[in-house]
């Protein structure tokens, strides 16, 4: 894994910041991407800085944003060889309280923004016979009320990482999408507080990547379901 280079949306802080500590402890090289580019920046400075890491500004809603970040990752490292397509929102709410500008932005960034980043990807992953991660939910399979959007998002994301799985394999690009249940981070402006210790915390999630990439490669663990081993009895 040495010298391998990964690119990771949403790469400032939780499960992505996670992922991007496990991976540079494996000796690759990391972009990292935000909206906001100070805020990529100091992610960069809190990973330790250096010339193995490479804060981007990029919009996953956005299929010229994604454009540029894989430009500057081959420019600046010369190849691309994982994809950890992370950057997600959520809004939760009941059908009849869910706006349109809310539905619209879930969908554009937890669905729309992982097809540009994948699109936007595929020849440099050819090329290296790379790996696309894709970070989806549990609530990819399990719905619940107030989840309209969000569920729609990570229904539609499982079902679109599993079908580009069959379309790249055979390019040797392999495919995994990560579903985890509840995780310990700032997703959706929350504070984690020891509170939190029952959840999934970020850094198992970047376990995971980290096992995946060392899996021989004659096997894919395509989906990977992750949960609390025990949370709180209801």
């Amino acid at each position: 894994m040495r010298g391998k280079v990964a690119y990771i949306t949403g790469g400032s802080k939780g499960i992505g910041f996670a992922v991007a500590q496990s991976l540079l402890a494996q000796g690759l090289r990391v972009a990292i991407s935000s909206r906001s580019i100070e805020a990529a920046e100091e992610a960069k400075e809190r990973l330790g800085g250096g010339d193995n890491i490479l804060a981007l500004e990029s919009d996953v809603r956005s299929y010229k944003s994604e454009q540029t970040a894989i430009e500057q990752v081959n420019h600046t490292f010369g190849q691309l060889d994982v994809l950890i397509a992370n950057a997600g929102v959520g809004h939760f709410a009941p059908i009849n309280e869910l706006s349109a500008d809310q539905w619209k932005e879930v969908i554009d960034v937890n669905l729309t923004g992982v097809f540009h980043s994948v699109k936007a990807s595929l020849k440099s992953l050819e090329e290296s016979k790379g790996y696309i991660i894709t970070i989806a939910s549990l609530a990819g399979t399990n719905f619940f009320a107030g989840g309209a959007a969000y569920n729609a998002s990570k229904f539609g994301l499982v079902g679109f990482t599993q079908a580009v799985m069959l379309d790249v394999r055979h390019q040797g690009i392999k495919v995994s999408t990560i579903m985890p249940g509840s995780v310990s981070t700032e997703f959706n402006q929350r504070t984690p507080t020891d509170a939190d210790a029952w959840k999934i915390q970020p850094e198992d999630i970047g376990q995971i990547v980290v096992d995946l990439l060392k899996m021989n490669p004659r096997t894919l663990p395509s989906k990977v379901e992750v949960r609390p081993s025990r949370p709180p009895k209801k």
